[in-house]
């Protein structure tokens, strides 16, 4: 399969996969990805699998690590938000990853542009986040540890 027929490919699972039907009366869409969303787990796992289509041919294509890395983080938080019922299916219609994805693998694939700031900027704040997240569990069992004295440590 050559560049071009490849790019519709994609072109055409992304859109089934977030544009695909409207909400009548509305500018809403949405595709199915929120639909196969609604199976727990085993949705949000395929989705994000179907997603990977469009980062493995960004890789094929030779786009820059940053921005691969970024699409995989979008992917992420599709994820990792679809977990969560109903507020995770909303986030599927809001987010689109596969949207922002494709768009990225169009913007990066012809003409091999260097990563934008912006691609940096989304990185480096999803790192952060991801750091925090892990931190602050760890630093209030401490203070509680520290400052509380009335804490022990059982031994098993």
């Amino acid at each position: 399969m050559d560049h071009d027929s490849r790019l519709e490919a994609l072109r055409k699972a992304q859109y089934l996969l977030d544009d695909a039907f409207r909400v009548p009366g509305t500018r809403i869409r949405f595709g199915w990805d929120p639909i196969i969303g609604l199976v727990p787990w085993a949705g949000d796992a395929l989705t994000a699998l179907l997603s990977c289509a469009i980062v493995v041919h960004a890789t094929q294509l030779g786009v820059p690590r940053i921005v691969r890395l970024r699409m995989l983080m979008n992917i992420g938080l599709d994820l990792l938000f679809g977990i969560i019922p109903v507020v995770g299916d909303v986030a599927d219609v809001a987010w689109k990853s596969n949207a922002k994805n494709f768009a990225l693998l169009e913007r990066h694939a012809d003409r091999m542009r260097p990563p934008s700031t912006g691609d940096w900027v989304f990185v480096i704040g999803i790192i952060v986040a991801v750091v925090a997240t892990a931190l602050v569990p760890l630093v209030v069992l401490y203070w509680l540890m520290v400052h509380r004295g009335n804490w022990r440590m059982v031994n098993w």
